[in-house]
């Protein structure tokens, strides 16, 4: 009984409870509030006033003039856009499933190198380090129809390559293996992924007489389709955003119109053109909004597609 009457009553152990948490609380929030400042300075701000932008025609000098939704009804008048649009979406369909396939790859190798894999896993990675005006100005030596090393390369094999930079349809392709440059990240992402599958599971399997093929399918893709679903949802929005090695490459020192520069126009390269360009400020904030609904559209059908195909270790099923 004794015992009993010094514990504290009900009451004062919930209250003690409650400032307990709410000092976790406020300490969670000054460790994030750094964060919070600059995301709602520089992301959502700026988010909000190019969505007021987009209503209006501004050209960075005079004064805003507000024009309703007339540069929306623009969007879908304007050849370009389409164009545009047409050659990003190419350019994804191309680089992302390839950038997946490679640095897949180059991960199971790795995860086959024991001890040296800390080494190569840096030497993947230090590309991904290299700034991306760099990488457009050497890929644009390397990719030279007539001199490149690529080409110089699979003329060894007795393959004549094409023109890269000039033919219209290898222009995106080339693209595609420029940006090759930098899956590092993907690697080190794929490797880690892989080295947390069960070795149980390729033992039982080989004991069922499934060979490396159905291993690698039924097994290996099952087990780390979180994390390719993870790196399929940023490489989509990275590519969606490619602008500084096309810019680069194909803009950046012509200034006469050509047809690569007309197969390398991406999206991302016409909004910016809009804007700092002809300064067209209202439309290309337009255009920005439009792509950030296109990049919500094709995430969200990622997001709908990966219920079925993606597994998580303890989900109930």
């Amino acid at each position: 009984m004794a015992t009993q009457a010094t514990l504290p009553p009900a009451t004062t152990v919930k209250a003690r409870s409650r400032s307990r948490d709410w000092r976790q609380i406020r300490a969670a929030y000054g460790f994030i509030s750094l964060w919070i400042i600059g995301f709602l300075v520089f992301t959502l701000g700026p988010m909000i006033a190019s969505l007021v932008m987009s209503f209006t025609d501004y050209n960075s000098i005079g004064t805003a003039k507000n024009v309703g939704f007339a540069n929306y009804r623009e969007l879908f008048q304007d050849p370009k856009v389409a164009h545009a649009l047409s050659n990003t979406l190419v350019y994804v369909i191309i680089y992302v499933p390839t950038a997946m396939a490679v640095a897949l790859g180059l991960a199971m190798v790795l995860n086959r190198v024991g001890r040296a894999a800390g080494f190569f896993r840096t030497v993947f990675y230090l590309p991904v380090m290299t700034p991306t005006v760099a990488v457009g100005a050497l890929f644009l030596l390397l990719l030279n129809g007539q001199q490149g090393l690529l080409n110089r390369t699979l003329a060894l094999v007795g393959i004549n390559g094409p023109n890269w930079t000039t033919d219209t349809h290898w222009v995106k392709p080339g693209l595609a293996i420029t940006m090759l440059w930098g899956v590092g990240g993907m690697v080190v992402i794929y490797l880690a992924a892989l080295r947390q599958v069960p070795k149980a599971l390729y033992e039982a399997a080989e004991l069922d007489g499934a060979g490396p093929w159905t291993r690698f399918r039924h097994v290996t893709i099952p087990m780390i389709s979180g994390s390719l679903f993870f790196t399929m949802i940023v490489q989509t929005i990275a590519a969606l955003q490619m602008f500084d090695q096309a810019y680069t490459m194909f803009f950046g020192a012509q200034q006469n119109s050509t047809y690569s520069n007309e197969a390398a126009l991406f999206y991302v390269i016409y909004l910016f053109q809009q804007a700092f360009q002809f300064l067209h400020m209202g439309y290309a904030s337009a255009l920005a909004w439009l792509l950030f609904l296109i990049t919500m559209v094709i995430t969200a059908v990622q997001v709908r597609v990966s219920r079925r195909y993606v597994y998580y270790e303890g989900e109930k099923h």
